[in-house]
């Protein structure tokens, strides 16, 4: 008898899902989605007016050392070269992130070879600084407190709102440093993005008959009952009515505007300095560098405190989340018959690469398995 799942969400973490269940041919699937589009956060569209194809929650650009998840969404779209090269504007000049050779030469007029270059950024850093507690020590450690206070205090205290004394030293991590030219902002073996948007490659994905979508519509956590099995990608506190309080995350605000040629010469420039009020524009149509657009579209990009009509980006994750986070974690735990999926159902910063591969690993894991043995978190270790 074929089971029926439901998945809330229709962005990558449920559609990955609900395609490898519907090959499998043992269910029928059910997908809810709140809003009225389908591919989640990384929703694209063809701008009626100039033919850019818009990222309308932001910059997406894919990339992945996984062999498996590259050959995956090749599978549903051809992916256009693409490497991601961002810009920095601080109070001395326009500089390549991440921090790199040219980076340094540049900031402070020299012409370092990579072994001069780290040896000068690691006199710079603060070796009292035995075992980083927060993002401050992390970098001031690593890059000291002149290229620290350059390139990321102000942006970070904008991006999460908080001093960045009060983020885990983590965090840092995503932003490396290079004794090298190369200013690639990933370290991915595969980069690229798909040349029809990233929404044509969900519609391709969701395009079987055991696959059904309701948009505008909302999974409630009481519907759970009719069904075999849930996957809610949704925040984990919804799904407990935020019972036991609010976990926090940073939104987005977009500010939209055009111009004619190229506005900025770059798709995205970040600006570093805590008294502007954005955190960086992109500029869509170099997303997209097979193309040709007289007009372009540019958005400047805010971050704020999420609130409750807000969409939810980033997981703040600071001390009081994550002992929420805890509790809610027992909570899911005792839920029978639900599986939390993605960044809001996991309260983890996911990128787009990882959402697919931990999607697919699971959706793999539950074919060869009973029902009852589908673990309650898509990050369960196998």
């Amino acid at each position: 008898m074929t089971k029926k799942i439901a998945i809330a969400g229709a962005g990558f973490a449920g559609i990955v899902i609900a395609r490898e269940l519907a090959l499998s041919g043992k269910y029928s699937i059910t997908i809810y989605e709140a809003r009225d589009h389908i591919a989640g956060n990384c929703h694209t569209s063809r701008d009626a007016r100039s033919g850019v194809m818009i990222h309308h929650y932001g910059p997406h650009i894919f990339h992945t050392s996984r062999d498996d998840v590259w050959r995956y969404v090749q599978s549903f779209g051809e992916f256009g070269p693409y490497t991601n090269r961002v810009k920095a504007v601080t109070e001395r000049g326009v500089f390549t992130l991440p921090v790199n050779l040219l980076t340094i030469n540049q900031f402070f007029g020299k012409r370092f070879t990579p072994a001069q270059a780290r040896a000068f950024v690691e006199s710079m850093g603060d070796r009292s600084i035995t075992e980083p507690q927060n993002f401050e020590e992390q970098a001031v450690k690593f890059l000291g407190q002149e290229l620290y206070r350059t390139f990321f205090y102000g942006y970070t205290k904008k991006q999460w709102g908080v001093e960045p004394t009060q983020l885990p030293a983590s965090i840092l991590q995503r932003l490396p440093i290079r004794f090298n030219y190369d200013d690639n902002y990933y370290n991915s073996t595969y980069q690229g993005i798909p040349v029809d948007g990233y929404t044509a490659i969900a519609e391709k994905m969701i395009d079987h008959p055991a696959i059904e979508v309701r948009l505008g519509q909302r999974l409630k956590p009481e519907m759970r009952e009719d069904y075999d099995h849930v996957f809610f990608s949704g925040p984990m506190d919804e799904y407990f009515h935020y019972r036991l309080g609010r976990l926090r995350y940073r939104s987005l605000i977009f500010e939209r505007f055009e111009a004619e040629g190229d506005y900025q010469g770059n798709a995205v420039i970040n600006y570093c300095q805590e008294e502007v009020p954005y955190t960086r524009i992109s500029e869509h149509k170099h997303f997209t560098p097979w193309e040709e657009h007289e007009h372009t579209v540019c958005f400047r990009e805010y971050s704020k405190l999420t609130e409750p009509d807000d969409v939810p980006y980033y997981p703040l994750r600071l001390a009081e989340d994550k002992a929420l986070l805890a509790d809610y974690l027992h909570l899911a735990e005792a839920e029978k018959g639900v599986s939390f999926i993605g960044r809001l159902g996991t309260y983890r910063y996911l990128d787009m690469h990882v959402v697919i591969g931990e999607s697919l690993d699971l959706a793999r894991r539950c074919v060869d398995s009973a029902l009852e043995e589908w673990p309650t978190f898509s990050n369960a270790p196998l």
